[in-house]
């Protein structure tokens, strides 16, 4: 009998992605316009989160149950944290460094100052410490944002342009990948990374979404280089395998747009997922009543740690 239950247990242990536990949970019932940016600062032990249309950064603290809101000023894209304990955010007009405890900010570098009509949406950091981030057209002009670097001495450098919206961004755990999304090609693309340089090369497609299953939005990875995509239009989260283009596993999400997700909690065996109200109709917010809220789910696999930004402004 004991053999039995170790086997079992093993399974358990081994199937990660593939595990069959879909139960998904509203944390909190913000309703929020356009939830994003999902990333767990494992330092503070929190949810940080934006609303991006409502300029409003978030901090949610699960052992209080408790959700901090923060005015940001500005429409607000992403946000990631800095060894300094400070944030660095993308906003409307550029990158800036935040002050968690009082909202102070301090201006950085505004890479596209010259052109009008776009704002920053997704991004987050790279094992080396810098900050990726994008843009997109506020009116869904094609192919007018680019994805910026920005590095911790300040330097911005634009390392993909004609993009359209960009999107989810991870790294490989042998730091010799780049894997991105710019959501109307339907795909993750897969980059040559140089970790020492922060330079990419070599692009290919490495995953293709069906346009069935919704537009690929926020992305993050797991303790097992499998990727977890949050699906626009498609009410789910789906899970891949990068290196065989693979789709393991989806999990419903009680809203038509799920739009980032971030492995959370201690144990980081926790997912948490944004969502929008944004685009969605009177009549499917009778289906999806809780659309623009924080969810959770504990799917059988972890996390990893996010990676700060290392400079300090």
């Amino acid at each position: 009998m004991k053999t039995l239950i170790a086997v079992v247990f093993i399974i358990l242990l081994l199937s990660g992605c593939s595990s069959n536990n879909n139960k998904v949970e509203l944390v909190l019932d913000t309703q929020s316009a356009l939830g994003e940016g999902a990333i767990w600062n494992y330092k503070t032990g929190e949810l940080i989160w934006v609303n991006i249309t409502d300029k409003v950064l978030n901090f949610y603290n699960p052992f209080l149950d408790y959700n901090k809101e923060l005015l940001t000023g500005q429409m607000i894209g992403t946000v990631v944290p800095a060894e300094s304990g400070k944030l660095i955010v993308a906003l409307e007009n550029g990158f800036y460094q935040l002050d968690p405890e009082t909202g102070s900010k301090l201006f950085i570098a505004n890479p596209e100052e010259n052109k009008s009509g776009n704002r920053f949406n997704d991004g987050k950091c790279d094992p080396s410490g810098r900050f990726w981030a994008g843009t997109m057209n506020k009116e869904g002009k094609q192919d007018s944002g680019a994805l910026y670097r920005l590095d911790p001495d300040t330097a911005v450098h634009t390392m993909i342009d004609k993009v359209s919206i960009s999107n989810g961004i991870v790294w490989s755990f042998d730091h010799q990948k780049m894997y991105y999304i710019d959501t109307p090609t339907q795909k993750v693309s897969s980059w040559d990374y140089n970790n020492e340089t922060g330079e990419i090369s070599n692009p290919k497609t490495a995953i293709e979404v069906p346009e069935e299953m919704g537009y690929p939005d926020g992305m993050t990875i797991d303790a097992e280089g499998n990727v977890w995509i949050a699906l626009w239009n498609g009410s789910a989260i789906g899970c891949w395998n990068p290196e065989t283009g693979e789709l393991i596993r989806t999990i419903d999400v009680p809203a038509k747009n799920v739009t980032s997700c971030a492995f959370g909690d201690k144990d980081l065996g926790t997912l948490y997922i944004t969502t929008a109200r944004q685009g969605t109709s009177e009549e499917e917010l009778e289906n999806y009543p809780q659309a623009g809220g924080l969810f959770k789910t504990r799917p059988g696999v972890k996390g990893v740690e996010a990676f700060f930004f290392k400079g300090e402004f």
